[in-house]
């Protein structure tokens, strides 16, 4: 158990914004690894079951998006693949793979920060949750936190195309 998470046992947020504020830092935890700047956590009962950022780089595994890495200590942890009456917290859209593995999951709700434009399976690109042709229903809350779930990528974009600008 990371620090992290210690703290959040201490005094856990209660809301949606402190919980994305610790999700935020799992974001950070990512751009220090050089990889994106995203981070998610699962919350069961007012406690982190999982948490996570972006892996791709650090395991070379294009399936180790923050949701991804926390939904699968999410459900070790209990010991089932079905992660209901859970809530994940993503400081961006999901993309359709992170959208596909909450559906299967069974998550009960999703509050997510910044939308993503460009690959966003949440309504902004593709309509993957609350597809009127899938049975479950979620809740949905976006644009907690927006502006700081999105200042960390574009920052970590930029200082990206700065090295590229300068090593030429």
């Amino acid at each position: 158990m990371d620090e992290i998470q210690k703290s959040a046992i201490n005094t856990p947020p209660q809301t949606d914004a402190g919980w994305m504020t610790l999700a935020l830092e799992q974001a950070r935890l990512a751009a220090a690894a050089g990889e994106v700047p995203v981070g998610a956590l699962v919350i069961k009962e007012g406690e982190i079951i999982g948490q996570g950022h972006n892996r791709n780089l650090l395991g070379n595994d294009p399936t180790a998006h923050a949701e991804i890495v926390a939904l699968r200590q999410a459900a070790a942890r209990v010991g089932n693949h079905r992660l209901s009456n859970c809530t994940v917290y993503a400081t961006i859209e999901p993309c359709s793979m992170c959208a596909g593995a909450l559906v299967h999951a069974r998550i009960a709700r999703l509050v997510y920060g910044a939308s993503d434009p460009k690959a966003g399976a949440v309504g902004s690109v593709l309509q993957v949750l609350n597809h009127p042709r899938l049975n479950h229903r979620w809740e949905i809350t976006a644009g907690v936190l927006a502006d700081k779930c999105s200042e960390i990528l574009q920052e970590f974009f930029r200082r990206k195309r700065d090295l590229i600008k300068n090593s030429d």
